[in-house]
């Protein structure tokens, strides 16, 4: 049996054609290019130049600039990260990088307690394990708004 001769070079060219995702500019200028699937089939936002991973959370984000508004909240923030695991050196040589948790919202009540909420359409294992991980390093109870 005798098969097609080629160098490395065309072989590799034929693999990343078909390997090949439409650019962002392509999918930017042509509405028809088929756009990727957002892993949870969330659809992002953006509202006054900010960007918000869902429509759950942007209408959730409405929601508390409205209680702020009327001062029943303060301090509202987005995207607040917690460190939950320092970065750390490996006995072998190297480093572990830090793990961190990134609420979605994190506010203050009328009586000053932080409030750290996170707005979930579904809890992944890793999810539940630094929410676990908030409150055992920081003493934080994550409050889940459900989409």
């Amino acid at each position: 049996m005798t098969g097609i001769r080629m160098t490395e070079d065309q072989y590799l060219a034929i693999i990343a054609r078909r390997n090949a995702a439409p650019s962002i500019v392509e999918m930017r200028d042509n509405p028809q290019a088929k756009q990727p699937k957002q892993k949870y089939r969330n659809t992002k936002v953006e509202d006054k130049g900010v960007k918000f991973d869902s429509k759950a959370e942007h209408r959730r984000w409405v929601y508390l600039v409205d209680q702020q508004k009327k001062k029943a909240i303060k301090n509202l923030r987005r995207q607040v990260t917690y460190e939950l695991i320092p970065k750390q050196a490996r006995p072998s040589g190297g480093y572990e990088r830090a793990t961190n948790y990134i609420a979605d919202m994190v506010y203050e009540d009328l009586e000053g307690n932080t409030i750290v909420e996170d707005v979930k359409g579904h809890a992944t294992p890793e999810y539940r394990l630094k929410r676990k991980l908030m409150l055992w390093v920081h003493g934080i109870e994550v409050k889940e708004i459900r989409s």
